[in-house]
Order: C-alpha cells, then sequence, then structure tokens
C-alpha cells in the first residue's frame, strides 16, 4: 500500500474538527448533518488542494470555513435580492416586485386566520378570490372575472372548458413557444381541444379565418395569441381583433385571447411602445381574455381570466379550476393591488413596476452617481464611471422596447469582472448585476432609492473579503 503524503497525515478526522471551538455557536443552531456535511466537504477539499501540493491550512481554518459552508447551506434558497440588472420584469428574480400596499396585506394575512372562504356578512362559506375578481370587473368593463395560479394556467383552463374535444382556430404566426416551454399547440392537446392552423406564418388574413370555419364544422373557438416575447416585422399582417371577434359573433364562435403581459393603463402614456389593455381586448369583443398577474399590472404570480359571463361560468364549473386556484397569499397582494388602478396616475406612482418604466433618463443618471458616491465612499480604490445603458422590460412583454437610462461600471485592481459579478451575488444580501463589454455593470432603474446605499454597502463588504485559496 502507497503510505499516505506526508503533508495528509496531519489532517484531522471529522469527529475531532466537529468538537473544534470554533463550530460550538454552530452545534446549538444547527441540525448536526449540515455540519457533518460540511466539515466532510472541507476535508475533502483540504486533501485535494494538499495533494495538488498546495500549502497546508491550519484546524481553525478549517473549522471556520465549515462554519461558513454549513451556514451558507442552512439559508434559505428563496430569499430577497437587490435587482441592479436593469431588467424590471426579471423572471429570474421573481418578476413583479409588489405595492406598498399588497406587501401589508400578505404580512397580515400570513399572520394568522383569513376570510379566504369565508362570508363574514352572512357567517357562511364564501367565494375565494371574490375580492379580486370584484376589482377585476370593476376595472375593465368584463361582466365576470376568474383567478387561477398563473397565466399559462388560464388559457388550459380556458380551453379545456370550451373546446375539449372540438377544434380551436389558431393563427401559424401565433404558435409561440415562450419562457419555461409554454407553447400553444401543446396546451391545446392538454386541455383535449384540436389544433386547426389558419394563414401563414408572417401573414393571416380575416379571410383565412372564414374559410377556415366554413371547411370545419366542430370549431368550438378561436385563439388569438399575443406574441409576448418577439415581434413578426416587415410583410406581416393579421386581421384587428375587432373584425375577428365580429366575425366569430356571426358564426356564433368564441373568442379567446391570451394578452399575456396583463396591462391595465395605456403605457403610451410614459413614452413607451403600446401594449394592448384588458379593457381595449374585452371592447373589441373577446369572449374571454387571459393574462398574468405578475408582469404588466404589478402583482402577484397569477393567471387572470375575464369575459363574458356565461363563458366565465363554464370555467368556474370545470374540474380544473380548483386545481389550478390561488392561495391566500397572492389572492391578498392581488386584491391590495387593483384599487391602485382606480385612479391611474396613482397606479403610475405606487406600482413599482409602473413606477420603474416610467424612470427619465435625468433620473436615473442622478441614482447611478448617488450609488457611485455611496461606493466610492466605501471603497476609494474602486473605479467607478457613471455611462449610458439600456434597461428592458422583462417578462416576456414589450421585446423590442429599450428603456435608455446611465448605469455605472465597477471595476476592481486584480479582479475580473465575472469576478466581481460573482462577489456582488455572493454579498449579502445577494447583488444581482450584468456584465457588458467586459465590465461589471449596476443598473439603478429596478433599485428604489432606499436600495441604493443597501446595494453600495453590501458590495462593499463583499469585494473586501480576501480571495479563497
Amino acid at each position: 500500500m502507497t503510505p499516505a503524503p506526508k503533508n495528509l497525515r496531519g489532517l484531522p478526522a471529522v469527529e475531532i474538527l466537529l468538537q473544534h471551538p470554533a463550530l460550538a455557536a454552530a452545534r446549538t443552531a444547527m441540525p448536526r448533518f449540515l455540519l457533518v456535511e460540511a466539515v466532510r466537504a472541507e476535508l475533502a477539499e483540504e486533501r485535494d488542494a494538499r495533494r495538488s501540493g498546495a500549502p497546508s491550512a491550519s484546524a481553525d481554518a478549517l473549522a471556520e470555513r465549515a462554519v461558513r459552508r454549513a451556514a451558507r447551506s442552512a439559508r434559505p434558497r428563496l430569499g430577497r435580492v437587490l435587482n441592479a440588472t436593469g431588467v424590471v420584469l426579471h423572471t429570474n428574480l421573481g418578476r413583479a416586485p409588489l405595492a406598498g400596499p399588497a406587501r401589508t396585506a400578505v404580512a397580515s394575512v400570513a399572520a394568522g386566520y383569513c376570510s379566504l372562504e369565508y362570508d363574514l356578512a352572512t357567517g357562511r362559506r364564501g367565494d375565494r378570490g371574490a375580492g379580486v375578481e370584484r376589482w377585476l370587473t370593476r376595472l375593465t368593463g368584463a361582466e365576470s372575472a376568474l383567478v387561477v395560479n398563473n397565466g399559462a394556467a388560464g388559457v388550459l383552463l380556458a380551453l379545456s372548458a370550451l373546446a375539449a374535444g372540438r377544434e380551436v382556430l389558431v393563427s401559424r404566426g401565433e404558435l409561440v413557444e415562450i419562457g419555461g416551454s409554454f407553447r400553444i399547440p401543446e396546451i391545446l392537446g392538454k386541455s383535449g381541444a384540436i389544433l386547426v392552423e389558419v394563414g401563414t406564418t408572417n401573414r393571416t388574413h380575416l379571410a383565412d379565418y372564414e374559410r377556415a370555419l366554413g371547411r370545419h364544422d366542430r370549431v368550438a373557438a378561436i385563439l388569438r395569441v399575443h406574441p409576448s416575447n418577439f415581434r413578426i416585422a416587415g410583410f406581416a399582417a393579421r386581421p384587428e381583433l375587432k373584425e375577428l371577434c365580429a366575425l366569430a359573433r356571426q358564426k356564433r364562435v368564441p373568442v379567446i385571447e391570451d394578452l399575456g403581459s396583463g396591462a391595465l393603463v395605456d403605457l403610451g402614456a410614459v413614452g413607451l411602445e403600446h401594449e394592448p389593455t384588458v379593457a381595449e381586448s374585452l371592447a373589441a369583443g373577446c369572449d374571454v381574455v387571459t393574462c398574468s398577474g405578475d408582469k404588466l399590472l404589478g402583482g402577484a404570480q397569477a393567471g387572470l381570466v375575464l369575459g363574458r359571463k356565461r363563458s366565465i361560468e363554464k370555467l368556474r364549473k370545470e374540474p380544473l379550476a380548483r386545481v389550478l386556484r390561488l392561495d391566500k397569499l397572492a389572492l391578498a397582494a392581488l386584491e391590495a393591488t387593483l384599487p391602485l388602478y382606480a385612479d391611474p396616475e396613482r397606479a403610475m406612482r405606487e406600482v413599482p413596476v409602473l413606477a420603474m418604466l416610467a424612470l427619465s433618463p435625468e433620473e436615473l443618471e442622478g441614482r447611478a452617481r448617488r450609488l457611485s458616491e455611496a461606493l466610492s465612499s466605501r471603497d476609494p480604490e474602486l473605479r467607478l464611471t457613471v455611462v449610458r445603458g439600456e434597461g428592458e422590460v422583462g417578462g416576456g412583454a414589450l421585446p423590442l422596447q429599450r428603456l435608455p437610462g446611465w448605469v455605472l461600471e465597477v471595476e476592481q485592481e486584480g479582479r475580473t469582472a465575472r469576478e466581481l459579478e460573482a462577489l456582488a451575488r455572493s454579498a449579502d444580501p445577494p447583488v444581482i448585476g450584468t456584465i457588458r463589454g467586459g465590465r461589471f455593470r449596476l443598473d439603478p432603474r429596478t433599485l428604489t432609492d432606499a436600495e441604493i446605499d443597501e446595494v453600495a454597502g453590501a458590495i462593499a463588504r463583499a469585494i473586501s473579503r480576501p480571495a479563497r485559496r
């Protein structure tokens, strides 16, 4: 048997290192198995490092590293981060941050019992989601509304309730795939509906729908899909929604529109590309409109289904509706967010997504310079440059819309942009930035004024840590 290298003979055993004084507090605060995992992992790394000729770490250093590793392992995977990417609806970071009233409502409902399915006026069982649905009909003019757990679920439920076993017309140019492998043909198949493609990829005319309706006698619905995260430009066409709905009414076929982002106000008011609103689609004659609650609406993850009462009641009675129902915390957040839209100007100020989209380049330059000053005061050796940049709407909304502004580039002697980005991610709280042109960037569009100092402090603490061997 080959003897162990000399520098491995002093490596402490797992149980010995577990008893090190540096782990005393952790032994009380953490489950034993987490500490055992951390100690074994540190010893394995140390063993590999010594075999490669690296200097030996002391037992004190190994114990301290094991404590840090165990703490990282015990930390919840779902936690708050500071979004400095400039992507407003960042799907990986939870999309829309909630408005103040929504955060308060969630905390209140989470603190104890709530009136989720209890009618306080009668003392009897109530309808889950009734408060949200009441506000949706008030704000959009819909006859009725239903809330499910996300936008894709709303499309699936509508197709299942209205078209299972029958045919649905969809333009070839609208057979889209969006993030998370949500594909319209597959959703149709899962619902039990039968896809009938009409038109071509780039051009679909009203006559194409009319011919399809004449050829197929089992058409249950026309599905119109908003091209959330892409655009077909150039030699392209599709019928106006009002024209399509008029044809559908004539043929007694309902129109379902998957609107996607769920805008309740006209974003053209703040200089952005026009995004169709829910009220516009309903006014055009759609029988059912589906959209998300956590995109341009700026609320919690949800699927909003609005439209004619007879259609919505069919969805409500569909067994799948219970499978897709929304939980109490998301309902609380939505019910507190929707009243803000009763005053569109207030919504633009208090719904964080809308407020971020409305920020001017001048406001963003001021924020970027405040962030630069806050970081410089904590670490004068950093090279900080405020430059022009562009944010994004994100979340599959307005894919061609660029949001001009200013960003802060951060450089440090001896560290690459990728190393700085990784250190920022490891900060407490984590700061998520981007790398552009080989430089680490922080975009203040997606940071509140209160978060500017927090970002500066978190990054300064993170980059002051020595590089680990």
